[in-house]
């Protein structure tokens, strides 16, 4: 009975040997597309600080997907955390139906003296604000409310979970907000 091969690391190869595989592997699991790469490169970087700890009984590809799954649900537990503290945030200023509570409302904007440049100028900042969103959360802003779609259907679209969704859509609510006033819409 023969010795189990020893198998050896080559970092150097890894990118073009395993980099499609392991995107593949993640994006199956995790969307957006960006925290799939995220993980991927994590993964690479993890792989290579640990280099010295890689004892050879597993191949080089086998050891890298048990840290890419490490790294995946590191990811999950971190957004089962950030969803609690969301969750915890989102009820400071919206009901149970999703609508600002009465003293959480945006302050009152000043009075347009002339209705089309007011609105125009509106227009230009919430335009400049969504832009500073990030991708996926103004994705979920603009089908919502500017194309009128219904969660079921942005979820859909976007191919996320409804929780995903919720979140998505807390954030922008928030960052928008915040950016609108500090623009001037105090």
């Amino acid at each position: 009975m023969g010795a189990s091969p020893r198998y050896q690391l080559e970092p150097e190869e890894w990118v073009s040997r395993y980099g499609d595989l392991l995107y593949s592997y993640t994006l199956a699991r995790v969307k957006p597309a960006a925290t799939a790469q995220d993980i991927v490169q994590d993964t690479f970087y993890s792989a290579f600080r640990a280099k010295e700890q890689f004892n050879g009984t597993a191949s080089e590809q086998t050891w890298l997907f048990a840290i890419c799954r490490n790294k995946i649900i590191d990811h999950f537990r971190k957004l089962n955390r950030s969803l609690e503290i969301l969750q915890a945030e989102h009820a400071v200023y919206f009901d149970e139906a999703d609508h600002w509570k009465k003293e959480q409302y945006p302050q009152a904007w000043p009075p347009a003296s002339d209705g089309a440049l007011y609105g125009r100028e509106f227009m230009e900042i919430l335009h400049r604000c969504r832009k500073k969103l990030q991708e996926v959360q103004e994705a979920v802003f603009v089908l919502k409310y500017l194309e009128d779609m219904s969660s079921e259907e942005i979820c859909k679209a976007l191919a996320i979970s409804s929780s995903n969704y919720w979140v998505l859509m807390h954030r922008a609510k928030l960052n928008l907000r915040r950016c609108i006033e500090k623009n001037g819409w105090k």
